[in-house]
């Protein structure tokens, strides 16, 4: 389940086209201005930004400039209703994706999003797509985590993480092998994102949480996914 942030100022565009993402099965956040847009845009994960060109606080080209300056190498996708050629050529050169003209198809605008979320990396699903330890039971194809026969909800990300976690069993990870994986951040990003969804995954997963079985924290080091606890 891909997430995508939304940066438009334009309310009647905002809502129609996050309407419709999150008909095609996107998880989609948005934000109205250049200020709020940056901010979510450095500090959540997101797979694939949507951002304006022309906002009010802070302009698009600006936002981009700076998402890129803050080490997120998250796909972007400009869309504005500018369309002459130096317009698009910046948007690209400082760090831009793809760059969809207002008015645009909505099949086309759909097809660009999918086409930059292919090229982000993936990792493919392994053979055995099932997973167990303790009482929870991970069904990576289905998207479906369940503990004590109760399906367990967690967000998009978390799962993400998870399937990470399950796939390299008894590795110890760095959060800057977890950023950049699991969140498509670059190494050097300061956040503690990763430490809030371990947390999260803790509390949801595990028997005691202030004294994990399955996710380890390694001192120092990381975290570690160890599946038949100490």
């Amino acid at each position: 389940m891909d997430s995508i942030l939304l940066v438009e100022d334009e309310n009647a565009l905002r809502m129609t086209l996050g309407d419709r993402l999150r008909k095609e099965g996107y998880v989609v956040d948005c934000a109205v201005d250049g200020e709020e847009g940056f901010a979510k845009a450095t500090q959540l994960p997101f797979d694939l930004i949507i951002l304006d060109l022309m906002l009010p606080r802070r302009d698009g080209l600006d936002v981009c400039s700076g998402i890129r300056g803050s080490g997120v190498i998250t796909p972007i996708l400009m869309l504005t209703a500018r369309g002459r050629t130096p317009d698009k050529v910046a948007g690209l050169k400082i760090g831009a994706d793809d760059y969809v003209t207002k008015p645009f198809k909505m099949p086309e605008l759909l097809a660009r999003i999918e086409a930059l979320l292919r090229r982000a990396p993936t990792r493919p699903v392994p053979p055995a797509a099932i997973y167990e330890f303790g009482r929870v039971r991970v069904d990576i194809r289905g998207t479906e985590v369940v503990r004590d026969g109760q399906e367990v909800g967690l967000s998009a990300r978390e799962f993400q993480l998870l399937r990470f976690f399950l796939e390299n069993q008894g590795t110890t990870l760095s959060r800057e092998d977890l950023l950049t994986r699991v969140w498509g951040y670059s190494a050097s990003t300061f956040t503690r994102t990763v430490d809030v969804h371990v947390a999260s995954l803790r509390q949801k997963l595990e028997d005691d949480p202030r004294q994990p079985r399955f996710f380890i924290t390694v001192q120092g080091l990381g975290y570690k996914f160890r599946p038949s606890g100490p």
